[in-house]
């Protein structure tokens, strides 16, 4: 009875957890900004517990008491940025602060600013190889 019980709180906390793990959640929407593709990296962590146990003593109906629970918990973090123009893709790294999504929203430009940066110094070694 206690197993069947136990079972049934952790297939709860896992269904929970499969409700928060997502792709969308890791892998951000797309922005274009002046012909470069960006997209939001994050890093997510989550982990779960589940406990269970027959206390000992008697119901009102005779059957033997329990006591139980479970819990889930996720953390998401922005890690960078993937930059892809004319098919060439980099990554631009975001170093958190305190609130991570604060920390993506403060990093977009500049990282939008080292983006561009990047792929002009190599619009500028191709320039000079074709030269």
């Amino acid at each position: 009875m206690a197993e069947q019980k136990i079972s049934e709180i952790m297939e709860t906390t896992m269904e929970k957890i499969k409700t928060m793990v997502d792709a969308d959640t890791i892998i951000g929407e797309k922005i274009e900004l002046d012909g470069v593709t960006i997209i939001p990296i994050s890093k997510m962590s989550f982990g779960f517990a589940s406990g269970a146990s027959d206390i000992g003593g008697k119901g009102a109906d005779g059957s033997k008491v329990f006591a139980g629970g479970g819990g889930a918990g996720a953390t998401i973090t922005p890690i960078g940025f993937l930059a892809v123009k004319n098919g060439d893709v980099k990554m631009v790294p975001v170093t958190p602060i305190y609130a991570p999504a604060a920390a993506a929203i403060e990093a977009l430009p500049q990282a939008f600013e080292k983006i561009k940066a990047l792929f002009k110094k190599e619009d500028k070694t191709q320039e000079s190889v074709v030269e």
